[in-house]
């Protein structure tokens, strides 16, 4: 076996060269609030107790790491898929929600703002808000408004306000735009919830922190049921919330990582949303990481069939862990992405996510090189039952 890696990546809110605080002076002071804040109650007893408590009680944790038997036979290898679509909101996002939820409210704050792309972190926010009771307002592209109906009709049906973003792209990076511009009119008064480890420091770590639950609880399962290590871990990548709290608590084992990104279609020249994979280094929405840019520094359009990965940048941890050449990160097609989803749930009752569904593509991709005991893990990091209108156009039965 190969020597553990370790890793060591946060010096001074960067991770290597990546992260950072690229950010307007009038949110200092409230970037500085949340990093007091933030060391003060993640190590708080009471504050962990109560969280502890919504995840467990409230959420659903733990979830189940399910074995994928027909999907294993199928492929050849064992492959296990941990269950984060079981959790209350169908996707992993309200490990998040509640936890900075929780810490808005330990800090005073009397109102909460987020951004979503696929609906998912908006409806963990709403949700996170109403059981909170603090006043929720998200923001949301209107091009994601108009794909992510079923989601909009959810977070305005638990009490959130929904403000559709008309400018740019119209989807997630605009959201991000338009929700900081709130944050820095309101900012005494209101915490801004990111849904992914991106932004200045410190909230990709802040998001890591309360994301690193689903590897914890994956490797103690894993060792409970196989006796060993797996293989190879994958999940999807986006902003890469899932992916990073996935992958850190094997960071430092002889395992093999993959993080999957959005290729878009095939021939479609210009049209992914592979920031690591096809990207440059630069800054977007308060830190240095890899984004999708042209030659003139321009932030470009992005695209993915998922919304949730159609984001033109990514968090800059898994920046540093690309570079670090820890993490492998690949990109996947719509049609791939869409094939892998129609199998999973052919052969497993499972409907997962759009943005989990590139992730199964690349564990089908590498199934041919394994053998059939290794044992390959995904992250299904949410349901694809917000995804339903989107696929009725792409898959006719």
């Amino acid at each position: 076996m190969k020597q553990k890696r370790k890793i060591n990546s946060m010096i001074d809110g960067r991770f290597g060269e990546f992260g950072g605080r690229f950010i307007p002076e009038i949110l200092m002071p409230a970037i500085e609030e949340l990093e007091t804040s933030m060391e003060k109650y993640l190590n708080d007893k009471t504050f962990q107790s109560e969280l502890r408590g919504y995840l467990k009680n409230y959420a659903g944790r733990p979830t189940p790491l399910y074995f994928a038997k027909n999907l294993s036979e199928r492929l050849g290898c064992k492959i296990y898929l941990k269950r984060e679509d079981l959790l209350h909101s169908g996707a992993h996002k309200i490990n998040n929600t509640l936890g900075q939820g929780l810490l808005a409210k330990y800090m005073g704050k009397k109102r909460l703002i987020a951004e979503t792309g696929a609906g998912q972190h908006g409806f963990a926010s709403a949700i996170a808000g109403s059981v909170l009771d603090i006043p929720t307002e998200v923001y949301m592209g209107e091009t994601d408004v108009e794909r992510q109906g079923y989601n909009v009709y959810r977070m305005k049906l638990l009490g959130a306000k929904v403000h559709p973003v008309k400018s740019g792209s119209k989807t997630l990076k605009d959201a991000i735009n338009e929700a900081l511009r709130d944050w820095i009119t309101n900012v005494k008064t209101t915490h801004y919830l990111i849904g992914s480890v991106v932004g200045p420091n410190p909230y990709p770590l802040l998001v890591r922190e309360f994301q690193k639950i689903i590897g914890e609880e994956t490797k103690n399962q894993i060792l409970q049921i196989e006796g060993k290590l797996p293989t190879a871990v994958l999940a999807c990548v986006g902003g890469g919330s899932n992916a990073m709290g996935m992958f850190y608590d094997f960071l430092d084992e002889d395992v093999t990582l993959i993080g999957v990104e959005g290729a878009g279609e095939k021939g479609v020249e210009g049209k992914h949303s592979m920031s690591l994979t096809a990207g440059t280094k630069g800054v977007l929405h308060g830190a240095y990481t890899y984004i999708i840019q042209n030659d003139e520094g321009q932030i470009e359009v992005s695209h993915s069939i998922s919304a949730g990965l159609d984001y033109p940048g990514v968090g800059p941890e898994h920046a540093y862990l690309k570079d670090s050449q820890r993490v492998e990160y690949v990109g996947i097609t719509d049609s791939e992405a869409l094939e892998a989803l129609q199998i999973l749930c052919r052969t497993e009752g499972i409907i997962p996510a759009l943005e989990s569904s590139h992730a199964l593509a690349q564990v089908m991709k590498i199934s041919k090189k394994l053998r059939v005991n290794d044992i390959v893990i995904v992250c299904l990091s949410g349901s694809g039952e917000k995804d339903l209108d989107i696929i009725k156009e792409y898959i006719d039965i």
